[in-house]
């Protein structure tokens, strides 16, 4: 496999620790809608919180979801700069796209849709790793159903513990405990999103013989993709605030901390299991799920419709976007 001069490889890595600042400032969203759309936290001190629990993921995860995309979605002997860099920029622009519309769409799967569009792209579909592909495909279905699920038993299970307190008395507790479930939701969100880019830079590192043999992720990758995250959340995402946080369905203290659980339980489950899901359909499931669990018609389900409308469309989105970007790459190779 033919190596890259170190200012270009210097150059790819910074790019995708640009996506990976662009998925903490689409993601945030993620992170501090309920806390912020529940007035537990003002926004500028919930994309503190958030974006600190962000930095921190590190400390409690393995590597697992790094390791799914750097060799589980395309082959690791197809992973290229060209690769790198179109999977890159289809995942890029659509969230770029999608930010502006306000629209809640998953960083990861436009990650992913980008990275099998270049893979494609260059080798046709042997390129395609049909084992992780089909595992994080099932996860765009599965996680916002389970998150749905569980956030509802979560509302079931809080309403029987607090029946005999008063509403003040429990909206008081459920403010003080939206903040811890805030916190693990943000460790959840870093654990698992951070890794996606820590993935994409290990394998072009590995693919430019950095490595050595076997496949790794460096320390000082996972410092600087939680870092970007972090300071991605940090600047916010006001627009998809928005519409996570009001839109979809109003929420309560109660119903904050039960979203952002029941989010936080799925995250955790899926980083130790090494799925690359998206925190964005998680914690859409969850905030439709204690929204329906209050009645069916407090959730807005034309909003909601909307959104897994452009879940659906993001991985052939990005991925044309991200085949293009390695087709244009390749006439001026």
């Amino acid at each position: 496999m033919d190596t890259i001069a170190l200012p270009l490889l210097i150059a790819l890595i910074g790019i995708a620790l640009l996506f990976d600042f662009l998925n903490g400032l689409h993601d945030a969203a993620n992170s501090i809608a309920t806390i912020v759309s529940t007035r537990v936290l003002s926004p500028q001190y919930a994309v503190v919180w958030a974006a600190f629990f962000n930095f921190i993921a590190f400390l409690f995860f393995g590597l697992h979801v790094a390791e799914t995309l750097g060799k589980g979605i395309v082959g690791a002997d197809i992973i290229d700069p060209a690769v790198v860099f179109a999977a890159l920029m289809g995942a890029i622009i659509w969230n770029v796209i999608t930010w502006l519309l306000g629209i809640p769409s998953s960083s990861s799967h436009a990650l992913i849709g980008g990275l099998l569009g270049a893979g494609i792209a260059k080798a046709g579909i042997v390129a395609v790793e049909w084992a992780g592909v089909i595992k994080t495909t099932a996860a765009i279905f599965l996680s916002p159903t389970l998150g749905m699920l569980v956030a509802l038993l979560l509302v079931l299970v809080t309403s029987w513990l607090f029946k005999g307190v008063s509403a003040r008395g429990a909206d008081k507790s459920f403010r003080k405990l939206q903040l811890i479930s805030a916190a693990l939701y943000s460790l959840g969100h870093g654990g698992n999103d951070a890794q996606k880019t820590m993935g994409i830079i290990a394998v072009l590192l590995f693919s430019q013989g950095l490595l050595g043999a076997t496949f790794y992720v460096p320390f000082w990758v996972v410092l600087s993709c939680q870092a970007a995250m972090a300071l991605g959340t940090l600047m916010g995402g006001w627009r998809i605030v928005h519409t996570m946080g009001s839109k979809i369905t109003r929420l309560t203290p109660a119903q904050g901390f039960c979203a952002e659980t029941g989010g936080a339980v799925m995250l955790f489950s899926a980083t130790w299991l090494g799925i690359p899901v998206s925190t964005t359909h998680t914690i859409t499931g969850c905030i439709v799920g204690v929204g329906a669990a209050r009645r069916a018609s407090a959730v807005r389900w034309g909003i909601a419709g909307n959104i897994v409308i452009a879940w659906v469309i993001t991985l052939p989105a990005a991925g044309l976007i991200g085949a293009a970007f390695y087709f244009a790459t390749m006439l001026f190779a």
